[in-house]
């Protein structure tokens, strides 16, 4: 007995640990980290080198489900409120609407290619039609690429959100060819819709309950720092539960309360984040590790070329009409649509509700998971690998303006404002002589192995660590003053434009500086007005605006998020050209585009000759 139960915790330790070594082989060729382990999983499985066999749906469902939802409160936990009012509107439309598509594309191959009845072939369909939170979050976030604001705050807050919609369709197709709905026809429409508005409405509701609640636990009720953290997660498996036994949407429900926390005036926000960081990462990899158990390699071969022309429709047809149809009335440019509709990146969430059948007893349940598998193997690799280079194909990544910043953070429980320390290093700007503002005088400084009080000191050195009080909002401010002075001056050239100017420079005035003609109502008006006017959302850091033969550009927000720096081209740059010239035009373009169509057509009338 104790010596199997040794030799249990030797496997799962022993793979566990082997998943995060191959972390590092992961950062050296590129590989996406969530393949590397679902790697690990198929190589210690039955068909692989460890022999190991796992067959139990239910079990691998349990800890699918229980993993996602670590995942999901983190994923809100780390959204900032701002990023979601910004991306709302887009986001939770490709996330509904754009899975509706999504499972209708895709049920078309499946039904002709796969030999499946039309419900079997949606059912399918809506298996697939969720991008993956943790593969998107993981793949942005953990690869470090520094996207546009508008495009990020959309990817994530989508693959967020998504997944609710996926789970009821799955669940709902499940129960329909179980015959849990009853009889065929309008009343089990009836039953699905009244299914549907009871699981998002409860989940929406107990989310917000729930995230409220986390939130007065973790400030009144005074636990230890240590168990903060660990009673956040443990009310957001509540949360999670107690929604799924009324009938919600738990996932829905997770992910706003972690959404709701995670914004709030927390306790111990980065024991918090630093704590929920380490789990999550655990939760991706057990729920990888055993999704690639449940797998039997050996089965594939039979599936391939149906899983091929499946995988084909979703990233090439489906995805791209979902995301081009939906961001359609939100103004999105050209390539931005174009990243975000190859960013569809399916993962855990796709391979854990192809259990489903399985667990429901369907017929051909295996075939479910068989086929899904190899599409996320294939999604994961082809997608996943080319996330990079495709953002900075499609002008994607935003050139970081200010260099390294040597900044540690102490947290100060029950406050609102932030303790930060910096480095002082040669080039930064406050090492040449720039003063602080008066909201971030150093409290306390450290230099050559002494403390000093702020006036004792004087002026910054290079060399200094200086200790300051700070709103978390303004800390990126201070950043800006701290960092080295050592970004690519020849990328920021190309991407911010040739000169700076002020935000609240008029209209006129450019127009008197460069020639330009600019109508006589907005001569008045601030280039930063005039450009969140033109560009119609939230701005954004390398957000840009064609004016006349230049371009404006938002180079840098302040802490409030209002345009501090406008970047101005002489020419305007490549940066927004289209890359995909037939795909994904804008509304105004298509009207465009209709107009030289609708002439064409309409020959001009002969003009009579004039009587003299």
């Amino acid at each position: 007995m104790i010596e199997s139960m040794n030799v249990a915790i030797l496997i799962v330790a022993g793979l566990v640990s082997l998943s995060i070594f191959s972390s590092l082989l992961s950062t050296r060729i590129g590989a996406p980290l969530l393949l590397v382990f679902l790697t690990v999983g198929l190589l210690a499985g039955e068909d692989g080198l460890g022999h190991l066999r796992f067959d139990d749906v239910r079990a691998a469902y349990l800890i699918g489900s229980v993993a996602l939802a670590v995942i999901l409160f983190d994923s809100g936990f780390h959204t900032g409120i701002k990023a979601f009012r910004s991306a709302a509107f887009p986001a939770l439309t490709l996330a509904s609407l754009g899975v509706l598509i999504t499972t209708s594309i895709v049920a078309v191959p499946v039904h002709y290619v796969l030999g499946m009845g039309w419900i079997e072939s949606a059912l399918l369909g809506s298996i697939v039609s969720s991008t993956d939170a943790a593969a998107v979050f993981f793949l942005l976030r953990v690869g470090g690429l520094n996207l546009r604001d508008r495009v990020r705050s959309t990817l994530e807050v989508e693959s967020g959100s998504n997944d609710p919609m996926a789970i009821f369709l799955t669940l709902s197709l499940v129960g329909l060819l179980a015959g849990h709905h009853g009889e065929a026809g309008a009343v089990a429409g009836f039953s699905i819709l009244s299914e549907f508005f009871t699981q998002f409405g409860v989940g929406a509701l107990a989310g917000m309950a729930g995230g409220g609640l986390i939130v007065f636990a973790v400030n009144r009720m005074g636990f230890e720092r240590g168990l903060q953290p660990l009673a956040a997660i443990s009310l957001a498996m509540v949360v999670f539960a107690a929604t799924g036994v009324m009938q919600g949407s738990g996932f829905l429900a997770v992910y706003i309360a972690g959404l709701i926390a995670g914004n709030a005036h927390i306790a111990a926000p980065e024991t918090m984040r630093r704590f929920q960081e380490g789990l999550t990462w655990l939760a991706q990899i057990v729920m990888f590790l055993t999704l690639g158990l449940l797998a039997t390699p050996s089965q594939f071969p039979p599936y391939i070329l149906g899983a091929l022309s499946v995988a084909v429709v979703l990233m090439f047809i489906a995805r791209p009409f979902a995301a081009w149809l939906c961001l359609l009335p939100f103004g999105f440019k050209r390539n931005d649509t174009s990243f975000i509709a190859w960013v569809g990146l399916r993962g855990s969430v796709s391979v854990l509700l192809s259990i489903v059948p399985m667990v429901a007893g369907l017929n051909h349940g295996r075939d479910y998971f068989i086929v899904t598998f190899l599409v996320v193997l294939v999604s994961l690799t082809l997608q996943g690998w080319t996330i990079a280079p495709v953002a900075r194909f499609l002008g994607q990544v935003v050139p970081r303006r200010i260099g390294p910043v040597e900044r540690m953070e102490l947290e100060i429980p029950g406050a609102r404002h932030e303790l930060v320390a910096y480095r002082v290093v040669a080039d930064s700007l406050v090492a040449r002589g720039q003063r602080l503002p008066r909201w971030a005088e150093p409290s306390l400084v450290l230099r050559d192995g002494r403390s000093f009080g702020a006036f004792a000191v004087g002026a910054l050195r290079p060399g200094d660590t200086a200790y300051l009080f700070a709103r978390p909002e303004r800390v990126p401010h201070l950043d800006r003053m701290f960092a080295s002075a050592a970004p690519a001056a020849e990328a920021d050239h190309r991407f911010f434009g040739d000169f700076g100017l002020a935000p609240r420079i008029q209209m006129k005035e450019l127009a008197v500086s460069y020639g330009l003609t600019i109508p006589p109502e907005v001569q008045n008006q601030t280039a930063a007005e005039w450009m969140i006017r033109q560009l119609g959302h939230t701005p954004g850091v390398g957000d840009r605006v064609a004016l006349g033969e230049v371009e404006l550009i938002v180079r840098s927000l302040d802490w409030d998020d209002t345009i501090a720096e406008i970047g101005l081209a002489v020419e305007p740059t490549s940066v927004d050209r289209p890359r995909l010239p037939l795909l994904f035009q804008s509304p105004t373009e298509i009207l465009n585009m209709l107009r030289r169509f609708l002439r064409r057509r309409d020959p001009p009338k002969a003009v009579p000759p004039s009587v003299e």
